[in-house]
Order: C-alpha cells, then structure tokens, then sequence
C-alpha cells in the first residue's frame, strides 16, 4: 500500500516534467541553477560557521550572546 501510494507521487511528478514545455523546463533550470549558487558557493565562500571555531559550550554562549547583543 505504501509503495504503491509512493508509485503514484513519482509518476505523477515524473509525467508532469516529461511533458513540460521547453520554457517550463528552461525555468526549472534557471531555479535549480540558482539554488546550487546559493547553497554552494555563496555558503562555502561567504558564510563562515561562527561557532566552528567554539570547543566548549561556555566558548559557544560566550559567541552567541556577544552577536545577539551588538
């Protein structure tokens, strides 16, 4: 019952896509493009982990609480 119901979700988008117009599938491009960038250039160049930096959970409160107060 699971699988079944699970088999008809996939056809149901898989169908959808496959006869898509060649501008729906252009836009779908440009989205997933654009998410790629912002997921994975812009955090790995741009957006450090503040707390990686952190080794004990006082260093970790200590970081949080000097960047919600300034």
């Amino acid at each position: 019952m699971f699988m079944e119901r699970l088999r008809r979700i996939w056809l149901f988008y898989y169908e959808g896509f496959r006869d898509m117009s060649s501008l729906g599938k252009t836009l779908w491009i440009v989205i997933l493009l654009k998410l790629f960038i912002m997921f994975a250039i812009l955090r790995v160049f741009f957006f450090r982990p503040a707390l990686s930096d952190c080794e004990t959970d006082a260093e970790k409160s200590r970081v949080v609480i000097e960047n919600l107060t300034q």
